[in-house]
């Protein structure tokens, strides 16, 4: 039998099983980001520290700018792979679980210690790219050989217009991006301006339209449809709502773009708990599909305490879907730039093992 994501996969990129897909999924599920312009009481923002007043190119969810990772993005030559054809995931049970680790495109020694301190290796890492630029190749035969789904957010430089991407202005850049990941022949999971609703990109809410930014995205997976890439599966993400973010069914696609949805979201507050988190986005969410959700961008901080950790592993369970990214970064810079990581917080490391472990 085929694990969820698996499914997910298939019937996105077959969509004439999508009812197949509708009933296997409700029968199993029923399935930051940079500074912030205005306040926001929610938006964690992971890993980027952007000038309030202009985007920073980020690549790898880090906090350089574009013109420092130059190296750190550099794609090495795929050969040997099969052409466009799927590799599935290995079916396990309970939720996936995946990281991002800072330095994890460089070597694999990460992820492999996050795997050895919580006792599960990730299905799934997650890794931030800047673009117009190569898909890292090198990091998803990384992931690949560790039997990891990788999971790219292709993050748009500052001076990329939504507007000429939806026109066509871009398409050399995409073609080869959609060349490459075809290359790589293996499953890949990839999203494309992420966390639109938000205002601290140049492509979000109150900087580009919702009409725009849906037009962009629909012509990227387009682009990479006609370039035969039909390994890639799309995860459309959102954030959270927040007072003054912009409202999520504005930036709904379709669901003939979207393979799974992805919801960024952390537990900042002692008062959090996953209803309050999450609950609200996903009654959105399930009113414009019947899409798999996965939480493609999360953790507990310090504040809302260690114990909230099963929370998060129940209120995923509960609610049926995918599972889970953790964002295992060290922050120190307020409520939203807190220390995400599980290594060196024996408490929150020891809630996750046992949740994990619940759940799997």
């Amino acid at each position: 039998m085929l694990s969820i994501i698996q499914r997910a996969v298939h019937a996105f990129l077959y969509p004439g099983d999508a009812d197949l897909f509708v009933r296997i999924v409700t029968a199993g599920y029923a399935l930051s980001a940079v500074g912030r312009l205005l306040p926001v009481r929610r938006k964690q923002i992971a890993g980027y520290r952007p000038n309030p007043r202009r985007t920073t190119v980020i690549t790898a969810g880090g906090v350089l700018i574009a013109s420092g990772l130059a190296a750190c993005a550099m794609v090495l030559p795929v050969q040997g792979h099969a052409p466009a054809q799927a590799t599935m995931l290995t079916e396990g049970s309970g939720p996936e679980l995946g990281v991002f680790e800072p330095g994890e495109w460089v070597s694999w020694q990460p992820v492999e210690q996050f795997a050895s301190a919580t006792g599960r290796n990730p299905s799934i890492v997650l890794l931030y790219s800047g673009w117009p630029g190569s898909f890292n190749a090198k990091f998803a035969d990384m992931a690949y050989a560790h039997k990891a789904t990788p999971f790219i957010q292709i993050m748009p430089a500052g001076d990329v217009s939504m507007s000429r991407v939806a026109e066509g202005s871009y398409d050399s850049e995409l073609r080869t991006y959609a060349a490459q990941v075809r290359a790589f022949g293996h499953v890949v999971i990839l999203s494309f301006a992420p966390e639109a609703n938000g205002s601290w990109y140049r492509w979000g809410w109150g900087h580009t339209p919702a009409s725009v930014w849906v037009a962009a995205w629909r012509h990227v997976v387009t682009v990479f449809r006609e370039q035969g890439a039909t390994n890639a599966t799309w995860l459309w993400t959102m954030n959270i709502p927040f007072t003054h973010s912009g409202p999520v069914s504005a930036y709904w696609p379709g669901a003939a773009y979207v393979g799974i949805v992805g919801i960024d979201g952390y537990f900042i507050h002692r008062s959090d708990t996953f209803t309050s988190v999450f609950g609200p986005i996903i009654s959105q969410v399930h009113k414009l599909t019947s899409k798999p959700v996965l939480i493609s961008e999360t953790a507990v901080g310090p504040v809302a305490g260690p114990s909230k950790i099963a929370g998060l592993f129940a209120g995923v369970k509960a609610d049926h879907l995918l599972g889970l990214v953790w964002f295992d970064q060290a922050q120190h810079n307020g409520p939203y730039h807190q220390d995400w990581r599980l290594e060196d917080n024996p408490a929150a490391l020891a809630a996750y093992r046992a949740a994990a472990k619940e759940h799997s």
